[in-house]
């Protein structure tokens, strides 16, 4: 009987293509905004916490960072037509972010005393941070279509 209920709940989310954005190349994406999500909340937290005097803005922006990576992980890993438009929503912010907070640094460094995760365009995480949406971005419009 449990296996009828796994069976048709997962013949369910495969109808309204809730697998598809997790599922393939998508698990790739779902385990590094994972990853970041994990890494960023867990350094925001503990330098809000413990060094919010050196750089607030950079910690609060790290800590948003966080939030994104999370929303983003969440809604891959639900799947269906809604998250795949709330995610896609969310890496075009996140890549608008990169960007601005990526130029912000390098115009203006006095600003950051410390480095944020989108801090010169992700450079201190290999320029993940700036690959991971447009990946991100791609993906969401390909699992459109399928």
């Amino acid at each position: 009987m449990a296996e009828t209920v796994e069976t048709d709940a997962q013949d369910t989310a495969a109808a309204d293509g809730r697998r598809s954005l997790g599922s393939g190349p998508g698990r790739l994406l779902v385990a590094l905004y994972g990853i970041f999500t994990v890494a960023a909340a867990s350094r925001s937290l503990y330098q809000l916490i413990a060094q919010f005097h050196v750089a607030p803005l950079a910690y609060t922006l790290s800590a948003v960072s966080a939030v994104v990576y999370g929303f983003i992980t969440f809604s891959l890993v639900r799947g269906g037509e809604g998250a795949r438009r709330a995610a896609l929503v969310c890496c075009a912010l996140e890549l608008l972010g990169v960007f601005g907070i990526g130029t912000w640094t390098l115009l203006d460094p006095a600003a950051f005393p410390d480095a944020t995760v989108w801090s010169d365009y992700g450079m201190g995480y290999l320029f993940i941070p700036v690959i991971l949406p447009v990946t991100g971005l791609l993906w969401l419009r390909r699992a459109r279509s399928a």
